[in-house]
């Protein structure tokens, strides 16, 4: 038998981003015996031993000769299972089991079990998306996940059932697959606003009793996507305002649906629809850093909570009793909007771009400055003041909204005449309000206030001396920096937005300083 060389395509993932990989496959003349070279890891390194399991299964032995399967460019580390079909077709191809015609040109995803039937790999979606980028006009994919493959618009998808139907359709049957080329993925229905990428959530706004303020800032930070900090004792309600938030955010846009999408596929379940509705992660405290920033080891980058948040809302309750290391790694994705993973061999950008909703207690016992005469607080004034100092003046500065909440006072509970705005209403409001911001920013890479630089807010987007007079004021004291001179600049926009204003005057940007905390900075 003479030595030959085939080739068949695959995608490498590094986080969300894919590398076209080419598997190729070529027989010597040695004792029996495979090797996978070009950087495996532990998992497809053992690719050999499904592979020549399940093609014996199927009736369709590889060369009793060696292969040497390389996966190109060796230099690039690789890792997982979902390489399996296109080493096991490009091995048939080099033993001359099955005609190598276009593999090449075709991108092959899949992992093998052992009687050939083929599963899903991880970040499927990302994977797809990834093959178009790279200039592929097609992709085969098992049969149980070509819906989701279905969601990536303009490329061809051939779903096969296992190892078997990929040979048949290569040797020309063409009716094991069927090929579908997808056009678009806009018209995916949208899902329920009761569920999500990140985190199921359920209920409305008018769950909320006795807390009109905070809501009207909550619509507000909807509106121009800014972070919110959160400040009461027990029971003022901070939990329960902080998950009626992605309710009231506006559905996700195509190109925010496919993100969002891609980074759900990185999971272990396969996706039927485009994921429409704002995600929302609400990790626990204990949480590790690379929990939520994201990490992994080796090749392999596993994206963390902020950005299974991304166009949703990152929800971190009792804040000051994470970790200071967790908090202070929050401080570049929220300037940025995104987060640089390094390892020693790889480097991955993941995206970031969330809201942030602290939630604290004044202090460690929670009844700091309680109005009620039948509840004390024992903590002594330099523990308070330690306990509140764990949010650092960095992360606080890169805060918008900040809040202090009380409990509701029984009287209003029973005044509470069940008249209250509810998500869907709110979340009218917060459309048209980013859709004059997108209108106002049409012309620039942003789409909300939350995105606009400093420089362009002073730039551009001047405004009048005269209204910015009480910014002006509150910088020249120190109350606020300048990156809280931004931060209110951006809130009063988002609150002209919602005036339906043309640009903000005095009045706004004086309750944009409010908001802020007053002469807080």
């Amino acid at each position: 038998m003479s030595a030959r060389v085939s080739r068949a395509a695959a995608v490498s993932l590094t986080g969300l981003d894919g590398t076209a990989v080419m598997v190729e496959a070529a027989v010597s003349q040695q004792l029996p015996g495979m090797a996978i070279i070009g950087l495996p890891d532990a998992a497809l390194a053992e690719a050999k031993l499904r592979v020549r399991t399940a093609t014996s299964q199927i009736g369709l032995p590889l060369s009793d000769r060696f292969l040497t399967i390389n996966l190109s460019p060796a230099a690039l580390p690789k890792h997982g299972s979902g390489f399996d079909l296109a080493i096991a077709l490009a091995a048939l191809a080099a033993s001359r089991k099955v005609p190598e015609r276009d593999m090449h040109e075709t991108v092959h995803l899949g992992e093998l079990g052992l009687s050939g039937e083929l599963r899903r790999p991880a970040g499927l979606l990302s994977a797809v998306v990834a093959a178009r980028a790279q200039g592929f006009a097609r992709v085969m994919v098992p049969v149980g996940c070509a819906a989701e493959a279905r969601l990536v618009p303009g490329i061809e998808v051939v779903p096969v059932a296992d190892l078997e139907a990929a040979v048949e359709w290569y040797r020309g049957s063409r009716s094991a697959a069927a090929a579908v080329v997808v056009e678009t993925a806009a018209g995916a229905p949208p899902e329920g606003p009761a569920a999500s990428a990140g985190g199921a959530y359920t209920g409305d706004m008018s769950d909320v009793i006795g807390q009109p303020e905070a809501i009207e800032a909550f619509v507000v930070a909807a509106a121009g996507r800014h972070h919110v900090s959160l400040l009461g004792p027990p029971g003022a309600g901070k939990t329960l305002l902080a998950t009626r938030l992605a309710t009231i955010l506006p559905p996700l846009s195509d190109d925010e649906a496919l993100q969002a999408s891609c980074i759900a596929s990185l999971g272990g379940t396969a996706l039927t629809s485009l994921v429409r509705t704002p995600p929302f992660e609400s990790p626990h405290h204990t949480a590790s850093t690379v929990a939520i920033i994201g990490g992994g080891h080796g090749s392999e980058v596993r994206p963390g909570a902020i950005t299974r948040a991304c166009h949703g809302v990152l929800f971190m309750d009792e804040a000051p009793e994470f970790a200071r290391d967790v908090l202070e790694a929050l401080r570049q994705p929220l300037e940025s909007g995104s987060v640089e993973i390094h390892r020693a061999r790889v480097r991955a950008v993941l995206p970031a771009k969330l809201q942030l909703v602290l939630a604290s207690n004044p202090c460690q016992c929670g009844n700091a400055g309680s109005v009620e005469t039948a509840i004390q607080c024992t903590c002594t004034p330099s523990a308070r003041m330690r306990y509140q100092q764990r949010i650092s003046g960095p992360l606080s500065d890169r805060i918008d909204v900040r809040l202090t909440l009380h409990r509701v006072s029984r009287a209003l509970v029973n005044a509470d005449d069940g008249r209250r705005a509810t998500s869907t209403e709110l979340r009218d409001r917060v459309l048209a309000a980013r859709e004059r911001a997108a209108h106002r920013l049409r012309s620039t890479p942003w789409r909300v206030n939350a995105e606009v630089p400093g420089t362009m807010l002073r730039g551009a987007f001047k405004l009048d001396r005269a209204d910015t007079a009480v910014l002006d004021q509150a910088y020249a004291r120190g109350a606020i920096t300048m990156r809280g001179y931004d931060r209110a600049l951006r809130l009063a926009w988002s609150i002209a937005d919602l005036a339906s204003k043309p640009r903000p005057g005095r009045a706004e940007l004086a309750q944009a300083l409010t908001l802020r905390g007053g002469d807080r900075s």
